[in-house]
């Protein structure tokens, strides 16, 4: 197969042409740089920019959501259990009182009011630790080893 004809069409189209011919940045004597480190630099500052506005943003979101929760020092939330989608069991202890309440889509219903109060987990857990948690043990290790050395 004869490729003459296709090198003729080749030389004669545009292409070639315009690669010989200089660009007009060369012309005037300042050439285009491609400046890979000063691109590099760029667009990273910009995304430290964009991940420090994105962190400063929930920073902000997570301190105004926690100032709204000031007003309520006499109400605390125990628990709750999941009924269904949008259906809720929730305990709240107000004062030393503690209230079983229904949440439910634009409705809360008291469900029982507890006559005796359900120790928190954080009571609990303090008791636990007290008796019989590492730091009775580590200071009975400790009142054994200052027995040996005295």
């Amino acid at each position: 197969m004869d490729l003459r004809p296709y090198r003729l069409l080749f030389l004669l189209s545009p292409f070639p042409a315009a690669a010989e011919t200089p660009s007009p940045a060369l012309i005037s004597g300042s050439a285009v740089r491609t400046d890979l480190g000063a691109q590099m630099v760029q667009v990273l500052g910009g995304l430290g920019m964009v991940l420090a506005m994105v962190l400063l943003l929930a920073w902000l979101a997570k301190r105004f959501a926690h100032s709204r929760m000031t007003g309520t020092q006499g109400l605390r939330l125990l628990g709750g259990l999941s009924l269904g989608a949008k259906e809720r069991i929730v305990l709240v202890q107000v004062g030393d009182t503690q209230l079983l309440v229904g949440v439910a889509p634009g409705r809360l219903q008291t469900l029982h009011v507890l006559e005796e109060p359900i120790p928190s987990r954080e009571s609990s857990a303090e008791e636990v630790s007290a008796s019989s948690g590492f730091g009775r043990k580590l200071s009975q290790l400790l009142d054994e080893k200052k027995g040996k050395n005295e």
